[in-house]
C-alpha cells in the first residue's frame, strides 16, 4: 500500500502535529532482534518509538529514573565533570549521576548505539546493548527489569544525541543565551511522525499509515517558543535535566543572586520598602529581598507605575546598599521607553549595590508595552551591566490583556538577555505548568494567599515566589487597626519590635571592610544587635 508523505514547516502546524496523539515516532524498520541484545529490541522497548499504553508505562519508567535526580544536582555535577569529547561527557556525568555502574564504558557503548539507533544495523552495536543490559539488568532478568533497563538506555542516547549537539552548539555561541540557541540552533533540527489512524493537521487529512515530516528549525525562525522539546503530550520528559546538564558543562558563571534560582525550593522573595523593613527581612533568614514599587511610590506620595519614582527607588537601593544582603530592585518598567536609557538607570543601580532589577511590560494606562520595545530594553540592560539579575515581567495577567501572548512575551524576553521571567497574576495550576514546561530561565510567580501553595508553586517548576506589595498593604492596615483600636478603647496586639530592636537594624550596614560588588555579595541573615 503506497502512503503519502507531508511535510510541515510553520510553527502552527509543526506545533499541531506534535500535539496530534494520532501522530508518533517513526520506528526505524528492522526485524525484532534478541530481547535485551539488539537495537531492535531496544527501539521496540523505548517510550520513544511507542504509543498507547506502552508508552504511559514506559515513560513513566524513565520519568521515575529522573526523579531521583534533581536538575540542580545535575548541573553541579555536570560543572565538575572531567574534560573530553563532549557525548562521552554528557553521558558519563549523567549514567554516574543517575548511580549506573561503569559509566565510562556505559558512555562508550551508548555512543556506538547512538551511530545506528535512529535506523540502520550494526553487529557493534547489538553487542553493545548487551553490554549495557547486563550493566543495568544483570541477569537472572524478566520481563520488567529488561523493560526498564530499556528505557534508561534511552535517556542516555537522548542525552547523547540532543543534550550534545545542544552543548556544542552554545559553546559556538559564546554568551547568547541558552533559549536563543535553542531556537535558533535546535540540537534536532526536524522530526519524523507516522499516523497510527486517520488524522487531520490544520486542515490537510493524513491516513493511517502516512508519514509526517517537521522541520523545526525553520519553524522556530517564525515563532519566539522553541519547539526543541517537543510539545504536548511529547514534551521530552529529560527537559529540565538536559538544560541543566547543558548549563553545567558550559560552566557559566552565576552570581551568589543567580544561584537562589536554581536550589531545590523556589527562592520566596520578600519585598521591602524602606531600609528597616529590608533589614528586618533579612535578620529573619531571607537569603535576598526585594523591594516593592507600590511601596516605595505611596511613602513618597507618587503613583505607582507612572515612572515617577526614580529618585525615590534609587535613594532605597542606595540606602539598601549600605546591608550585609542581597536584594533587587523594583524599576516598573525602567522609568523610559529608551532602551540606553534604561540601561544606564539599570548601571546607577548595579553600582548602587542592587544585585538584580525588575523591568515590567505594562504601562500606567492598564496597556502593555510591545514585546519588541521590552525586549529591546532587557538586551540594552544586559548589555551595559552583564552581572545584574535581570527579572522581566508580564503584566498580561496583571492587567487582564493579551494573555494569549504570555508565552510569546517570555521567549522573546528570556531569548533577549532577561534571567529570569515573572507573571503576576497567574495563579491557575495548568497555566504555570505549561508556561515552565516552555522556559529556560527561571519563572517567578506573585503569591496570592488564595492561589497555590509554596510546595504546590515548587511542583509545578516555579523558582521564585515574590510577595509583592502584600507585606506593605498588610503593614499599612496593622497601624491603622492599631491606632484606630487606641482611639475607640480596644484592646491592642501588644507583639511588636521593641524601638531597641529596630534601632538596632540600622546597625546591620556593611563595615569598611565589606568591599564586595553587589554580585559577589553573599546571601544570609545580617547581624543584630542584642536588644535589652
Amino acid at each position: 500500500m503506497t502512503h503519502t508523505t507531508h511535510e510541515f514547516d510553520r510553527f502552527e502546524d509543526v506545533r499541531s502535529a506534535l500535539a496530534d496523539p494520532a501522530l508518533v515516532p517513526d520506528r526505524p524498520a528492522a526485524d525484532d532482534g534478541p530481547a535485551g541484545a539488539s537495537v531492535a529490541w531496544l527501539r521496540a522497548t523505548v517510550a520513544r518509538f511507542s504509543h498507547g499504553e506502552p508508552h504511559r508505562r514506559r515513560r513513566a519508567l524513565a520519568e521515575a529514573e529522573l526523579a531521583r535526580l534533581t536538575p540542580e544536582a545535575l548541573r553541579q555535577a555536570a560543572a565538575v565533570a572531567p574534560a573530553g569529547e563532549t557525548r562521552v561527557r554528557v553521558v558519563r556525568t549523567l549514567a554516574e549521576a543517575l548511580g549506573m555502574p561503569r559509566p565510562t564504558a556505559v558512555a562508550e557503548a551508548v555512543i556506538v548505539v547512538a551511530g545506528v539507533y535512529f535506523g540502520g544495523d550494526d553487529a557493534a552495536a547489538d553487542e553493545a546493548v548487551a553490554r549495557l543490559v547486563q550493566w543495568l539488568a544483570p541477569p537472572p532478568s524478566n520481563e520488567a527489569a529488561l523493560e526498564s533497563a530499556a528505557n534508561r538506555i534511552g535517556l542516555l542516547l537522548q542525552a547523547c544525541e540532543a543534550t550534545a549537539a545542544l552543548v556544542d552548539a552554545a559553546s559556538d555561541s559564546g554568551d547568547l543565551p541558552l533559549s536563543r540557541v535553542l531556537r535558533d540552533l535546535p540540537p534536532v533540527r526536524g522530526m519524523r511522525r507516522v499516523a497510527v489512524g486517520a488524522t487531520r493537521v490544520k486542515g490537510r487529512e493524513i491516513a493511517g499509515g502516512d508519514v509526517v515530516l517537521l522541520d523545526l528549525a525553520t519553524a522556530n525562525r517564525a515563532h519566539p517558543v522553541p519547539l526543541a522539546f517537543g510539545a504536548p503530550p511529547r514534551i521530552c520528559p529529560g527537559r529540565a535535566h538536559a538544560l541543566a546538564l547543558t548549563d553545567g558543562l558550559l560552566q557559566r558563571p552565576l552570581t551568589p543572586f543567580a544561584r537562589l534560582h536554581h536550589r531545590t525550593a523556589p527562592l520566596l522573595l520578600p519585598n521591602a520598602w524602606d531600609y528597616a523593613s529590608a533589614a528586618a527581612l533579612a535578620a529573619e533568614g531571607f537569603a535576598a529581598v526585594g523591594t516593592t514599587s507600590l511601596g516605595v511610590a505611596a511613602a513618597a506620595g507618587l503613583p505607582d507605575g507612572a515612572a515617577a519614582t526614580f529618585e525615590a527607588t534609587l535613594a532605597l537601593a542606595r540606602r539598601l546598599g549600605e546591608g550585609r544582603f542581597l536584594f533587587t530592585v523594583d524599576a516598573e518598567g525602567g522609568f523610559s521607553d529608551d532602551a540606553q536609557e534604561v540601561a544606564e538607570m539599570a548601571r546607577i543601580l548595579y553600582d548602587a549595590g542592587a544585585a538584580g532589577i525588575n523591568l515590567e511590560d505594562g504601562r500606567a494606562d492598564g496597556t502593555l508595552a510591545p514585546m519588541e520595545v521590552h525586549a529591546a530594553k532587557i538586551a540594552a540592560v544586559k548589555s551595559a551591566v552583564p552581572a545584574l539579575f535581570v527579572n522581566a515581567r508580564t503584566d498580561t495577567h496583571w492587567a487582564a490583556r493579551q494573555e494569549e501572548e504570555t508565552a510569546t512575551r517570555l521567549a522573546l524576553y528570556e531569548q533577549s538577555g532577561a534571567d529570569g521571567v515573572f507573571v503576576p497574576g497567574l495563579s491557575d495550576p495548568d497555566g504555570i505548568a505549561e508556561l515552565t514546561s516552555a522556559l529556560v530561565v527561571p519563572l517567578n510567580i506573585l503569591y496570592t494567599p488564595t492561589g497555590p501553595t509554596l510546595p504546590e508553586l515548587a511542583a509545578l517548576g516555579v523558582r521564585r515566589v515574590s510577595l509583592g506589595s502584600l507585606l506593605y498593604r498588610r503593614a499599612l492596615a496593622t497601624a491603622v487597626a492599631t491606632a484606630t483600636a487606641v482611639r475607640d478603647g480596644r484592646p491592642t496586639d501588644a507583639s511588636a519590635p521593641s524601638y531597641a530592636e529596630v534601632q538596632a537594624l540600622a546597625g546591620a550596614r556593611r563595615g569598611p571592610s565589606d568591599v564586595a560588588g553587589p554580585g559577589d555579595r553573599q546571601p544570609g541573615p545580617v547581624a543584630q544587635a542584642p536588644a535589652p
